[in-house]
C-alpha cells in the first residue's frame, strides 16, 4: 500500500503513539484524521501537524460514545474523503492508579470495553462496508502485550486488548479474501502519558519512543505481506505472533 493520498483515521490521535502515527503517515504523503476527547491536545496536535506539512483534521469525539460515532465519520469524510486506513489506537487503562482486578469498579472495567472494544467495533462496522465497495482497505488494532500475559493490576486492560485481539481475529475469518486486511499490532512498551499514568516510577530509559514504533507500524503498512488477520510485534519487524 502506497500512502500518498491515502486518508488514514486515527483514534487516540493526539498524543503518544497515535500522534507519531499520523505525523509518520503524513510524512509519506497521507491525509490523516485525528480523534481525541480534549480539545486543548487536539488543537496543539494538529497545528504541530500542519506546521509539519502533513494534511490533518482534528476531530474532537470520544470513541466510547456510540452516539459520537457518525458524527465523527460525518466530519472525516467531508474533510478528507473516504477512510482507507482505519487505526483503532484509542485505549483506556481502566483504573490509573493500577489495582487488583477484584478492587476495579464495574464502571472502570465497563469505559475499557466500550473504549477499547465497544468503539473499534462501532468504527469498523461502520467503515468497513464503504472499503469493500472501493476494493481495498486496512483496518489496525493497537494491541498489547497485557491482552496474551496477565500482570497484576492490568485486568481490565489487558482483558480488554485480549478481546480487541479476538475481534481482530474474527474480523478478519469472515472477511476472507476481501481486499480489506485486518491486523493487530502489539507496539511494546513506549514512553507515553498512558505507560506513565500506569507506572509512574518505570525507568523511560528502557522504554521505546512511540516515534520509533510509528515507523515500524508504517513499514508494515506498506510492505502488507504479513497474512489476513495476523497479530504483529512492531519490535519483531513484522513477524506473526
Amino acid at each position: 500500500m502506497q500512502l500518498r493520498d491515502k486518508v488514514a483515521l486515527i483514534t487516540g490521535g493526539s498524543q503518544g503513539l497515535g500522534l507519531a502515527l499520523a505525523h509518520e503517515l503524513g510524512r509519506q504523503g497521507a491525509k490523516v484524521a485525528i480523534v481525541a476527547r480534549r480539545q486543548p491536545e487536539l488543537d496543539e496536535a494538529v497545528h504541530g501537524l500542519h506546521a509539519a506539512h502533513v494534511t490533518a483534521l482534528g476531530i474532537r469525539g470520544d470513541v466510547g460514545d456510540k452516539l459520537a460515532i457518525y458524527a465523527l465519520l460525518g466530519q472525516v469524510q467531508a474533510g478528507l474523503g473516504p477512510i482507507d486506513i482505519l487505526i483503532h489506537n484509542a485505549s483506556s487503562l481502566g483504573p490509573t492508579r493500577l489495582v487488583p482486578l477484584l478492587d476495579t469498579d464495574c464502571e472502570e472495567l465497563s469505559r475499557a470495553f466500550a473504549v477499547n472494544v465497544l468503539g473499534a467495533f462501532r468504527l469498523s462496522k461502520a467503515i468497513v462496508p464503504g472499503m469493500l465497495v472501493r476494493g481495498a482497505g486496512l483496518v489496525l488494532h493497537i494491541s498489547s502485550d497485557a491482552a496474551v500475559n496477565a500482570y497484576p493490576g492490568w485486568g481490565a486492560y489487558g482483558a480488554s486488548k485480549a478481546a480487541l485481539d479476538h475481534l481482530s481475529r474474527t474480523l478478519a475469518a469472515e472477511l476472507g479474501d476481501s481486499p480489506v486486511r485486518v491486523l493487530s499490532i502489539d507496539p511494546g512498551e513506549m514512553d507515553t502519558a498512558m505507560h506513565r499514568a500506569a507506572l509512574p516510577d518505570a525507568d523511560t530509559a528502557s522504554l521505546d519512543s512511540p516515534h520509533h514504533v510509528a515507523q515500524r507500524i508504517a513499514r508494515l503498512i506498506t510492505q502488507q505481506d504479513s497474512p489476513n488477520g495476523a497479530r504483529l510485534i512492531a519490535a519483531e519487524s513484522g513477524l506473526a505472533s
